[in-house]
């Protein structure tokens, strides 16, 4: 029965030790189901998801990540975040209001965050032709973090179409050509 134990506990151990988390997204994103098994890396990366309401919410996949954007943004004159707003920042697993809602939102407590987000009240990240701050993000994201970043498209199932054109078109605009679109496998059978 010992080694039985001693087992087990290696097991429980070993699995523990090797899962990956799946960050908290405030946003729900049910993916459409496609046949492709292209895998997208899992550091250095960008993921921009288009919720289907048509709202566009951004994260980078590291607490490193999101610093060096926010740093970033700073720099460039677009935010001006205090040193708690910067944590606060580093912090979120998503982002998703306009430039001017920004330090407002990250001085809000973290469930507040998360319901401002999925609110009827926040807009996403604008872009649109007139006012395009999808943009600025993702050109602060690729100074911040070099040009091994790499960018991905999260869109729900039922999103229409012309806004994850829109979604492509702004990431066009500024030469970021290349970008992975993110779904669910589907078997042969679906």
């Amino acid at each position: 029965m010992t080694p039985m134990s001693d087992v087990m506990v290696l097991l429980l151990t070993f699995f523990m030790l090797t899962a990956n988390f799946v960050k908290e997204e405030p946003v729900k994103v049910n993916t459409p189901g496609s046949v492709s098994e292209v895998k997208i890396p899992e550091s250095n990366l960008l993921t921009i998801f288009v919720e289907k309401g048509g709202k566009v919410f951004m994260t980078m996949d590291s607490p490193e990540a999101m610093t060096k954007l926010g740093k970033q943004m700073n720099t460039s004159g677009e935010l001006n975040l205090n040193d708690q707003q910067m944590k606060n920042f580093a912090e979120v697993p998503t982002f998703g209001t306009p430039i001017n809602v920004v330090s407002q939102w990250l001085s809000l407590d973290n469930s507040e965050r998360n319901k401002y987000l999925t609110s009827g009240v926040n807009e996403g990240i604008p872009c649109d032709s007139t006012n395009n701050e999808l943009t600025v993000w993702v050109k602060a994201a690729r100074t911040a973090c070099g040009e091994n970043m790499r960018i991905a498209i999260k869109a729900d199932k039922d999103t229409p179409y012309k806004v994850i054109k829109r979604v492509m078109d702004s990431l066009r605009s500024i030469d970021e050509n290349r970008y992975n679109l993110i779904t669910a496998l589907k078997t042969g059978e679906e």
